[in-house]
């Protein structure tokens, strides 16, 4: 008798533990390493279920929409995909002030589309922080907690996790990465709550990070080969003694290092936009298909390595690729316009090793790692970098 129950104690404790590694499991919004954006901003791209078709056939399975359009929702039902859905900026205010709004927005946007549709994160917002709205600034989090209360309620929090997106534009300097801060009319005020509260809930640090802005910002002084994952003599950082050959590695320890600085050593960050753009203005000399292709293509060799960075080697990278189509209405620069992997008629804009709705003649230009060893929302602010970055990677080149 005593020996049933001491094996039916064991069993029970296992079972408990196993059911909790299920539960924090389940609220992770991103599984595995890669994902994509899919921008709507656009009236010549492809049908919601066409989109799903596609990114099955590529076998991407992380998504973010800066919406939660319900034709998106509708198509992506019983795909397996899994779905970040966005709170547009437009909404944080009244979301802000009124719990019965965030209530009613979680019931009719999220909770009535579970769980066919696989939604696994809600974007409060979209680099907020950092911004010209101020508004904005102080209605971030209230929104944030009036969602997350509405996700409680309904019993959710085990399945939809709650996040945001930040520009580098809160940083007060980059480089080297062990010298980033959050700026100071950031930090204490609104960044500093905000991640205490994702802290207690378990929610990631996101951050938009691009390579690409970076070096348009100072392409004389920055080495185009360390932007493009290419073969470089890398830069050290002098305070930790890291090598990094890449600058997305240096933009993600920033940001750790940022964090720490604030008292979150063990916050996990996200990176929810990074891309390259295949066609620019006359001033936008680096945005060419073979630099776009070379990006991507040695981004997706990266993330598939499954390994952390120098300063969080056993941190997984996870990064969502900024984005499946060029969005011919937005606003701005010809490079916003044109950071797409595929073109509108689903066909692929250049290879990476993945193949468009129907075959092109793109399509059968498969590229080896040979001939690659031979490239919602405006990024334009990211070209104004600190000028200690630029004066950084001036000394490092001399």
């Amino acid at each position: 008798m005593m020996k049933s129950f001491w094996f039916f104690a064991q069993f029970l404790h296992v079972f408990l533990v196993f059911s909790t590694l299920i539960a924090s499991v389940a609220v992770q919004a991103f599984t595995g390493a890669y994902g994509i954006n899919y921008g709507r901003i656009a009236d010549n791209i492809p049908s919601p279920d066409k989109v799903a078709t596609l990114l099955r056939a590529a076998k991407i399975k992380n998504v973010r929409i800066y919406d939660a359009d319900h034709s998106v929702l509708k198509a992506f039902s019983g795909t397996g995909l899994d779905l970040v859905v966005g709170l547009p900026n437009g909404y944080l205010k009244d979301m802000s002030a009124n719990e019965d709004h965030a209530r009613d927005w979680v019931k009719e946007n999220v909770q009535a589309f579970l769980p066919e549709t696989r939604i696994r994160g809600i974007a409060v917002g979209n680099e907020v922080l950092g911004g010209t709205d101020y508004e904005l600034w102080g209605a971030l989090l209230g929104a944030v907690k009036n969602i997350y209360n509405a996700i409680k309620e309904l019993g959710l929090t085990d399945v939809v996790q709650i996040t945001t997106a930040h520009s580098q534009a809160v940083f007060a300097n980059s480089f080297p990465p062990s010298s980033c801060i959050f700026r100071d009319n950031v930090k204490q005020q609104y960044m500093k709550p905000l991640l205490e509260f994702f802290s207690e809930i378990g929610s990631p640090f996101c951050l938009n990070a691009y390579p690409f802005l970076a070096y348009m910002s100072d392409p004389e002084n920055i080495d185009i080969n360390y932007a493009l994952f290419q073969k470089t003599q890398g830069i050290s950082d002098p305070k930790t003694d890291l090598h990094y050959d890449n600058m997305l590695d240096a933009q993600i320890d920033a940001a750790y290092a940022a964090l720490e600085d604030t008292g979150f050593k063990k916050m996990e960050v996200i990176i929810t936009e990074t891309g390259w753009a295949s066609r620019g203005d006359d001033n936008e000399a680096a945005a060419t298909v073979n630099n776009a292709r070379t990006y991507n293509y040695n981004l997706r060799k990266r993330l598939a390595k499954k390994k952390g960075t120098p300063l969080r080697p056993k941190s997984v990278v996870k990064a969502y690729i900024f984005a499946i189509f060029n969005e011919n209405l937005k606003p701005g620069p010809t490079s916003e316009r044109n950071f797409g992997l595929y073109k509108p008629d689903g066909t692929i804009a250049y290879d990476i090793g993945f193949h468009g709705l129907v075959s092109s003649s793109a399509d059968s230009l498969r590229l080896s790692s040979k001939d690659i060893g031979a490239r919602g929302w405006s990024r334009s602010q990211y070209l104004i970098l600190p000028i200690s970055m630029a004066a950084a990677f001036l000394l490092f080149l001399r």
